[in-house]
């Protein structure tokens, strides 16, 4: 009897709490908000095996300073997602070969890849550009690429001056690891 009473109340008190809320709500994602499409969102301004790509944007009231900010802000994500996979590729290419000293290779190739990349990221394609104004403000977006050959020709290059990296360097094997990130990130998109 006990039992029943009290299960009696619990429902109730379930009903009744339910009831005083009003009730289940249901909110809506899309309740008070707005989808933003951002300019230059397409596939093609997204890198893929062959190209490393960036957009950004910059304001100012004046159009050239726009557009400078909007490159600066462009080359500097690319260099970090060249260095960021050039980081990985070199991780995975020191612990496949036995490099006599790792941590000095790893240093000395991630120094020299920043080389090559500031020298590459004065020749990035604009592969798409857009201006808006509001008010007396610009606000102008950019689109570039790189190629990925280009990069890993520039290392190749460079390693090849240097005697040091030189005797540890398998062209080919780096390449081969090379290209399966650049694969690998290709599917991640």
């Amino acid at each position: 009897m006990k039992k029943i009473l009290y299960l009696t109340l619990v429902s109730a008190a379930l009903v009744l709490l339910n009831t005083s809320c009003g009730g289940p709500k249901k909110m809506s994602a899309t309740e008070d908000s707005q989808e933003v499409i951002l300019p230059l969102s397409g596939k093609e301004f997204q890198s893929d095996k062959e190209f490393y790509r960036a957009k950004a944007s910059g304001k100012s009231p004046d159009i050239a300073t726009a557009k400078k900010i909007a490159l600066n802000n462009a080359k500097a994500e690319i260099a970090g997602l060249i260095s960021s996979k050039i980081k990985t590729v070199t991780d995975n290419y020191t612990n496949q070969r036995s490099v006599a000293d790792a941590q000095d290779f790893e240093s000395k190739f991630e120094t020299m890849t920043r080389e090559v990349v500031n020298q590459q990221l004065v020749d990035v394609a604009i592969i798409g550009e857009k201006l808006f104004k509001k008010g007396s403000t610009y606000d102008y977006w950019i689109g570039i690429e790189v190629s990925k050959k280009a990069i890993l020709e520039g290392i190749n290059n460079s390693i090849s001056k240097n005697q040091k990296l030189a005797i540890d360097y398998d062209k080919k094997k780096f390449e081969e690891i090379y290209n399966a990130e650049m694969e690998k990130m290709e599917a991640q998109q």
